[in-house]
């Protein structure tokens, strides 16, 4: 008795589906990205229980085993961090970025670390041949005589090996490559990509078997593919490059065993990546002459904070419309700054242009960095200078007050290991004890943080 074949329309770029074809994406926008999909029969999926990789019976939440789950270590600090502590065992992680970025080297010296220590791991290459992943290995001076290799892009040919070898550790290179038989469309596809992935991750949870997958990235940096493949792994990090081409950042964009927006900071050389240990000193390094419009702060990224510099440039605006320009946070949050500043700070710039920039490519998503913002575009209006070893965070409300941020005393300490000797902060993260080479100023209000900066 044959099979129903059913037929869906699927976007190529965001993986919404449709019951027939139409020209444009409505969830996306993009046009001419709907494309027909072969979804086979209904008896197709009856294997299938979920993604977690086994049916279960019913039971109360309290009788679940709260066991941690084990981890283990890629040898690798900055890598361990971003996975939230090290490599889950049934985890399967993906990591995305541009091509060049580094995501097969990282991995490649991530389970050389994990073989050396006699666990078993299986590299799986879709796409490059054998010899030339040996010879990347030969050339980051990695010891390969307990790395097993295979050439295959079949998921179930994959599967067949992993039940012979049994490995602990497995990384397929890429899974845009990899094609089931259970999708008759290219591999690539939508559908191939999403039944791929879907396929692996139940047998890493039936099996306990690490699962790292490489992906690719749309021109957009986006990651390429359906959404469902976020939903499907318990972690997705993103592996990409600062202003300055020899520093890497690996930020965890989702993660089931640990903290989500976690970053991770290497630097390429020739044998490979290595971790930067201060990430905060990659991302000072200033000028000795100092200049007006630049000013440092400390955001909290993940679980530990990182010193960062704001440059801002006001300038006379020489056509009709002011420009304003912000890289590394938000254009409309620099909009409500500068409405506060006019407001609560008497300082008017409707008529200048004013340019804004987070030094090092770092992309800010907190609004710690609000005071700093602020000081710069007044250092810069006013050509003042500020002193070297000052910072400030703190974030602005709209009624000109300052309000505190998490994590204020971590974010002081780390400061002052760093040789900052002022600091302008919000008064509720003012410590009650002091701090020793630290001149800690807490200001309530916008105008109370702006004489402290015309006095200095």
């Amino acid at each position: 008795m044959s099979k129903k074949t059913k037929i869906a329309f699927v976007c190529d770029r965001c993986g919404a589906d449709y019951p027939r074809w139409t020209g444009q994406c409505t969830s996306c926008g993009e046009w001419n990205t709907i494309k027909e999909v072969r979804l086979g029969g209904a008896e197709r999926n009856s294997r299938s229980a979920g993604y977690a990789g086994s049916r279960s019976e019913v039971k109360l939440l309290s009788d679940v085993n709260l066991s941690q789950a084990e981890r283990i270590s890629s040898g690798i600090s900055e890598f361990d961090r971003v996975l939230g502590g090290g490599i889950v065992c049934g985890s399967v992680v993906l990591i995305g970025g541009a091509p060049g970025a580094g995501k097969s080297t990282l991995l490649l010296q991530a389970i050389a670390n994990i073989a050396a220590r006699g666990v078993s791991v299986l590299y799986v290459s879709g796409e490059e041949s054998l010899q030339q992943i040996a010879e990347r290995a030969h050339r980051l001076k990695l010891p390969a005589d307990k790395i097993m290799m295979l050439a295959e892009t079949s998921v179930q040919r994959i599967c067949d090996v992993l039940d012979d070898v049994k490995p602990q550790i497995l990384v397929i290179d890429s899974i845009q490559v990899m094609h089931t038989q259970e999708a008759e469309s290219a591999p690539g596809s939508v559908s191939q990509v999403r039944e791929s992935a879907s396929y692996l991750t139940q047998y890493a949870k039936k099996h306990g078997v690490s699962i790292f997958m490489v992906g690719h990235v749309t021109k957009d940096q986006s990651l390429a593919g359906p959404m469902t493949l976020s939903h499907i792994v318990d972690t997705q990090v993103m592996l990409g490059s600062t202003d300055d081409a020899r520093f890497r950042v690996l930020r965890a964009d989702k993660n089931r065993f640990g903290s989500v927006g976690e970053l991770g900071f290497f630097a390429m050389d020739s044998l490979g990546l290595k971790e930067v240990k201060n990430p905060s000193a990659m991302f000072l390094n200033r000028p000795d002459k100092p200049s007006s419009g630049s000013v440092v702060t400390v955001l909290w990224e993940g679980t530990r904070p990182l010193l960062v510099e704001i440059q801002a440039l006001v300038t006379e605006c020489q056509y009709g419309n002011p420009r304003r320009l912000a890289v590394g946070f938000d254009q409309n949050r620099l909009a409500m700054l500068l409405a506060v500043l006019s407001r609560h700070g008497g300082i008017f710039t409707a008529n200048d242009e004013i340019y804004a920039n987070v030094v090092g490519g770092i992309k800010v998503t907190e609004t710690s960095s609000d005071l700093a913002i602020v000081v710069g575009i007044v250092s810069s209006l006013r050509d003042k200078i500020i002193p070297h070893d000052a910072f400030f965070f703190g974030e602005i409300g709209l009624s000109g007050e300052i309000r505190p941020v998490a994590n204020g005393h971590a974010r002081l300490n780390d400061a002052a290991k760093h040789g900052f000797k002022k600091a302008v902060i919000p008064k509720a993260n003012a410590p009650k004890k002091a701090i020793d080479g630290l001149e800690i100023h807490g200001v309530a209000t916008l105008s109370e943080a702006l004489d402290i900066v015309a006095e200095m």
